[in-house]
């Protein structure tokens, strides 16, 4: 482990110093004492996996934050005994002669002496490790938005797509519709805007059920009388923060994979409601429905709930089922909270 390997500088500059105090004071240097410097300091090194691993099995994060700082602390004494005993035992090999009394005397004067340093070490292995969990986190959330915004982009420039949109537009300039022709131009363009711009891996849940409306409003353009939508939203849940085009990819999933297999159409309903502290948001389709499809398990679904995952844990989810008589529901429960969201870039 990297962390393990980087106590060799720490090894090494007390290895430096005491070379140096001898230096100055003008003894002969013991090569004994410089090892047992360095080698206490490489003790560490081999504790360190085992900080890292409670750091993980318990963080300090909400709601137990108070207990999980006194788990901590208790862990780090317990290290700091430990690093004591190492180190008594590596001072009866390397320099038995300078034991402060018997081992028992010195590790508990070594113990109290180090104390005060030695917890001041654990807590900020365990700053480290939660550090490290952060950006890897991030990373990762990172790596999913550019995912899934190349996914949105991609269903919208793709040839089938322009093919219906220009279609569309061209039924609608023959037929003396222009208004209505340049009423999806503008929709499709402010659809292709959103989704260069976006940037958060979070939304609020206003702004991203204005672009499934413009979406919607292209599709039911091209679908004409088969795609009808509903919309049934919570004003509790709109300042709610979502994942970034988690409700737009539930609505295309649903058109594609239900509506456009089902020769009569059918109808797509948005529901969104704020239930205490959690958001429920569901895509119900009276479509083709499940029929083994890759509409459950496949790339933006899975997507989705990877950066769920990353998000909220074990206190989000999502959802696909069947949806009797007719059609599939998709059903996404996460923790509310409102966040100051970083702004689409221009």
């Amino acid at each position: 482990m990297f962390v393990s390997a980087a106590w060799i500088g720490p090894a090494l500059l007390g290895a430096i110093n005491e070379i140096a105090q001898h230096r100055l004071s003008g003894e002969p240097i013991d090569v004994r004492a410089v090892l047992f410097t360095s080698l206490d300091w490489l003790l560490y090194a081999f504790l360190t996996p085992f900080v890292f691993a409670l750091a993980a099995r318990w963080p300090l994060v909400r709601p137990h934050l108070a207990t999980r700082a006194l788990l901590h602390l208790g862990f780090a004494l317990l290290f700091c005994a430990l690093w004591a005993g190492a180190g008594t035992l590596l001072k009866m090999t390397l320099q038995p002669d300078a034991l402060w009394g018997t081992p028992a005397v010195h590790f508990t004067r070594w113990l109290f002496i180090t104390l005060p340093f030695g917890v001041a070490v654990y807590l900020a292995v365990v700053g480290i490790e939660h550090a490290i969990r952060y950006f890897v986190a991030t990373a990762r959330l990172s790596e999913q938005l550019s995912s899934a915004r190349l996914a949105a982009l991609q269903a919208r420039v793709n040839p089938h797509f322009l093919f219906n949109t220009l279609n569309t537009i061209g039924v609608l300039v023959r037929d003396g519709d222009q208004p209505a022709a340049t009423r999806i131009l503008e929709q499709f363009s402010d659809v292709m805007r959103r989704t260069l711009r976006r940037r958060a891996h979070e939304v609020l849940l206003g702004d991203e059920l204005e672009l499934v409306h413009q979406y919607l409003a292209i599709e039911q353009a091209r679908f004409a009388d088969r795609l009808r939508a509903e919309f049934e939203i919570d004003d509790a849940a709109l300042s709610a923060a979502v994942p970034s085009f988690a409700v737009q990819q539930l609505v295309e999933n649903a058109i594609r994979h239900g509506i456009a297999k089902s020769p009569e159409g059918g109808t797509v309903r948005v529901h969104a409601r704020r239930e205490r502290d959690i958001v429920i948001i569901e895509v119900i389709d009276d479509g083709a429905g499940l029929t083994g499809d890759p509409y459950v398990a496949g790339h933006a679904i899975e997507n989705t709930r990877e950066r769920l995952r990353a998000l909220h844990g074990d206190r989000a989810s999502l959802v696909i089922a069947p949806h009797p008589p007719r059609g599939t529901i998709a059903s996404m429960r996460l923790p509310y909270r409102e966040v100051v969201l970083e702004a689409d870039v221009g």
